[in-house]
């Protein structure tokens, strides 16, 4: 032909046709020669070929690698969720509280732990969308299905919920917290406000008494109707202790400081100055004359001892013993159940008053105790050292009741004892 005339020499070839699958078999083709910078047919067919080869191959690492990274996503996701689903809001706070560590080390700052927080889940959002990123640059939407994509939405979606929650709870309770250190403070200040009071009112004396046992009774006149009452009453004794201060400058005797009466005995214990004998102390309508001389208007402390054993009593004026003797009334019991009265000789239980043997003048810490007390304690209550209320009848301002005129006023005995020295 005309074209193969005007071919040069050495320029033509013999094309024999081969099977599509000759190019895995790994034939080599002869170069073809380019003419005017175009291939042919059969080379463009063996270069896409070639192409797509190598664009599925990797396709397929990509698609490896990005499952990789779309399982290792996955777990963590689920270990977060299960690390959230396993611990409820108490156990959360309980950790946080503790400092341990549930999300990376999390402060126990709120503020720090919600920026902890917001930290860690903006990164799984950015990890995320660069991941859906690559996909959709280098993969076909059958290599990801859509379900999966929306599951790891989801499951961020709970992860976010779950921490806004978290954040929302740390919230409340530092406000929670707040409110009770304002409330405790607010408590601790009215304490504060309220002691601060009181202490003003006791040293203003604005206080009905300074204490319990810090009163007197004042009985002024010589009556048949001023008296004190001691609401409790003995018990059955085989021994006693009656301690008490009094200040009597009556004339004649100081009448009867106390007296106490049972049904059928009127004088079971009885002290009492009458007229211009002695003073004397009477059990069981028995009598003993004491050494004591209190009638001088002064306060002194009076403490007479008893028992049944034998009848011994001793008699103490101001912590020193003036007096000691025996068979008064031996081997009987104190019996229970009478009447203690101040300030007045009972002839029957509680009543029929002599105005000639009532007390005129003051008296206070009237204290019984149901055994002989030692003469070191008589000493140490005298001059003020020791406080020792009796352990049957102690002076307690609620324990005394007074009639008739008789009146109860703050003092410490102590105290108005040194102005009589």
């Amino acid at each position: 032909a005309a074209g193969d005339q005007e071919s040069p020499p050495g320029s033509r070839f013999v094309c024999t046709s081969l099977p599509l699958d000759a190019a895995g078999t790994g034939c080599p083709l002869p170069p073809v020669p380019m003419q005017g910078g175009a291939l042919s047919p059969e080379e463009e067919l063996k270069a896409t070929v070639l192409q797509l080869r190598e664009t599925v191959l990797q396709q397929k690492e990509t698609i490896g690698s990005q499952r990789e990274a779309i399982r290792e996503l996955t777990g963590k996701l689920s270990r977060c969720e299960s690390a959230d689903g396993k611990s409820a809001a108490g156990t959360w706070k309980k950790e946080l509280g503790k400092g341990k560590d549930t999300m990376g080390d999390l402060p126990r700052d709120p503020a720090q732990v919600i920026d902890q927080l917001s930290r860690t889940m903006q990164t799984l959002k950015d990890r995320l969308e660069s991941l859906e990123h690559q996909l959709r640059a280098n993969v076909s939407y059958a290599a990801l299905p859509n379900d999966l994509r929306e599951m790891l939405q989801r499951r961020l979606g709970d992860l976010e919920r779950q921490l806004l929650s978290k954040v929302a709870e740390l919230e409340d309770e530092k406000s929670l917290l707040h409110n009770e250190t304002s409330a405790h403070r607010q408590k601790t200040e009215t304490a504060l406000n309220a002691l601060l009071e009181r202490v003003s009112e006791l040293e203003k004396g604005n206080s009905a008494f300074k204490s319990p046992d810090e009163f007197k009774v004042s009985l002024p006149l010589r009556t048949n109707y001023l008296y004190g009452k001691i609401k409790k009453t003995l018990p059955e004794l085989y021994a006693f202790t009656v301690c008490l201060w009094l200040r009597s400058s009556a004339s004649p005797g100081i009448g009867t400081p106390f007296s106490y009466a049972v049904p059928g005995q009127a004088n079971e214990i009885v002290l009492i100055e009458w007229g211009n004998n002695p003073i004397e102390l009477l059990i069981n309508d028995k009598v003993a004359q004491l050494p004591l001389f209190i009638s001088d208007g002064k306060w002194h402390h009076i403490c007479i001892t008893w028992t049944t054993r034998d009848g011994m009593w001793e008699a103490f004026q101001d912590g020193e013993k003036l007096g000691t003797g025996e068979n008064l009334a031996p081997w009987h019991p104190i019996k229970p159940g009478g009447v203690l009265i101040l300030g007045q000789e009972q002839d029957t239980v509680g009543g029929r008053f002599d105005a000639t043997q009532a007390f005129v003048g003051e008296m206070s810490q009237f204290n019984i105790w149901d055994r002989v007390l030692k003469a070191e304690d008589i000493m140490n209550i005298a001059n003020c050292s020791t406080n020792m209320p009796g352990n049957i009848i102690p002076w307690v301002d609620n324990n005394v009741d007074v009639y008739g005129g008789a009146t109860k006023w703050p003092v410490e005995t102590c105290e108005e004892r040194l102005l009589d020295l």
